[in-house]
């Protein structure tokens, strides 16, 4: 956490950025359970998603916190995977492979 040399306690924004950390760890903590304990395979693929988005959340205000922005970019392509992750994912459910949008593959 960042301390100020000066005071020795957390500055009025790294504090905030704390407790955003902290939110964002307690619905990632909500959305593992959500996983475990959904009762369809599409319950556990959207889980997955909202733990990949609030990945990006933890990045983007971890990077801040520490004074790194240039995290954010680092967050934006994390999103673009978890997106493309989570479509091929669910599709591969759905149709059984990521060849065909039909059912048994091509005919």
């Amino acid at each position: 956490m960042i301390l100020l040399a000066s005071g020795g306690g957390l500055e009025a924004g790294g504090a905030m950025f704390v407790m955003a950390i902290v939110g964002v760890l307690v619905t990632m903590f909500l959305a593992l359970a959500r996983a475990a304990m959904g009762p369809t395979v599409f319950d556990r693929v959207l889980a997955a998603n909202m733990f990949g988005t609030k990945t990006v959340l933890l990045i983007a205000v971890a990077g801040f916190l520490t004074g790194r922005p240039e995290w954010l970019d680092l967050a934006i392509v994390y999103a673009l995977v978890n997106f493309a992750g989570t479509i091929a994912v669910a599709k591969y459910c759905r149709f059984g492979n990521l060849a065909s949008d039909q059912r048994g593959g091509r005919r």
